[in-house]
């Protein structure tokens, strides 16, 4: 039976699922301009949801079994993932890194026998979410989602669209990280239980996910092929810049995209490693600042939310055990599949891949089930995937009230997220 304090944890836990659904509410009311408009724009921000709820769980700890235990129960949790995700969204954001991923995404584009724009827009929702098998999920939903506000969300309306794009990337970013065994946060969580490696990861997940993350790109770039093509939904800026257009501003030179393409390697390479990619990052910050003339602003507000978000959500989750573990352990392979879909949009994946891997006497499929079902439902909601929040921090400012429907998002992401899930659920083949 749970204790007094896994239950208040699972109510806040429920209650902040709630919030966040709740989001476009308060964002109404806090463009009322009433008196207590700052309070509304507040609980708008769904980057700031979990983190509340948390210091809610934190306070009430402290008054049932006293401070102590509340600071041991934080000093128990492990914050790596939001540290990492803070520092891979500033570096991968900086102009040097999105200069660079924008010449090749052009180069990709010119290689497709369709016109330009059409090409460049397929390249975005497909190669760079793939690219987060190698350069981590958190980098390749930073770079998608800025060259998607730089290069199609800055218009105003096309609501519709913006949706349907948003639903495309959270999931194919969720399935794009599993071609490696290191990229993923829900493969990293249980590789080493499972024993899976890189060749494992490409020959039993890769090769589904890469056809299903082309065909979900290839299908909203055909509905949206005509609007692409009149450039009405195109800003005609950053990657959907005319080609011999004169840009703006001066290159980057080479020198400084080298030392911060080194960077990021460097942060991906050193990922369990704070104390090493924090180091990395105070000196990248220091870089940036002596060639700020080659820089935009740095995302660091944006990260610190994506931070205290997913630390949120850390802290909030390491009290669900009870009932998720137990819950997981008592269904069939293909049950699981539904099952951990389901879960994963109102809990991270990683978390619960996690708890999976603590089932004991599991079978292989049973394995495989839990991690393609928890990859697959991994662009339903924000809260779903590790990375969600830092593009929805990033592209939140372009809809209407500056607020993100959940439903909406659900919805825009269901019939992806069902190609994702015929791909995995096709026959293992042992």
């Amino acid at each position: 039976m749970p204790d007094t304090i896994e239950l208040v944890a699972t109510v806040l836990f429920a209650v902040a699922v709630i919030h966040t659904f709740s989001v476009p509410v308060f964002a109404r009311l806090a463009h009322r301009n009433g008196p207590h408009a700052g309070c509304w724009h507040l609980l708008s921000e769904v980057e700031a949801v979990f983190g509340v709820w948390a210091f809610v769980l934190i306070v009430c700890m402290a008054l049932l079994r006293g401070s102590e235990t509340a600071v041991q129960y934080m000093d128990t949790r492990n914050f790596t993932e939001p540290l990492f995700v803070f520092v891979i969204m500033v570096v991968a954001a900086s102009r040097p890194i999105l200069e660079l991923v924008g010449m090749l995404v052009r180069a990709l584009a010119r290689l497709l026998p369709l016109p330009r724009e059409v090409a460049t827009f397929f390249v975005v929702m497909s190669v760079v979410p793939l690219g987060g098998s190698f350069v981590t999920e958190p980098a390749a939903m930073t770079l998608a989602a800025i060259l998607l506000r730089d290069g199609y969300f800055r218009v105003a309306g096309h609501t519709r669209f913006k949706y349907l794009a948003l639903g495309v990337l959270f999931v194919n970013v969720s399935i794009g990280g599993v071609l490696t065994a290191y990229a993923a946060p829900p493969v990293l969580m249980v590789a080493s239980t499972f024993g899976w490696d890189t060749p494992f990861m490409a020959t039993h997940f890769g090769w589904r996910a890469a056809i299903a993350v082309c065909v979900n790109a290839a299908i909203l770039t055909w509905i949206c092929r005509d609007a692409l093509t009149a450039r009405s939904i195109g800003t005609g800026s950053g990657v959907n810049a005319a080609e011999g257009e004169a840009p703006r501003r001066a290159p980057v030179p080479p020198v400084v995209i080298l030392v911060h393409l080194l960077f990021l390697v460097g942060v991906v390479m050193t990922a369990h490693h704070p104390a090493v990619f924090l180091g990395l990052m105070m000196m990248f910050i220091g870089f940036s600042h002596a060639y700020r003339r080659h820089q935009d602003r740095l995302l660091i507000r944006e990260g610190l939310m994506v931070g205290f978000f997913l630390a949120g959500l850390v802290v909030l989750g390491g009290l669900q055990k009870w009932w998720l573990q137990d819950l997981l352990g008592g269904l069939e392979p293909t049950v699981l599949f539904w099952g951990a879909t389901a879960l994963t949009a109102i809990t991270d994946n990683a978390a619960l891949t996690y708890l999976g891997s603590l089932v004991e006497g599991s079978s292989p499929t049973w394995h495989y089930m839990l991690v393609a079902g928890a990859v697959t439902g991994g662009g339903l909601t924000v809260i779903a995937n590790a990375p969600n929040p830092a593009g929805y921090a990033i592209l939140r400012p372009y809809f209407p009230n500056e607020a993100i429907s959940a439903g909406r998002l659900f919805l825009a992401a269901l019939l992806p997220t069902l190609v994702a899930a015929g791909m995995f659920l096709l026959p293992l083949g042992r």
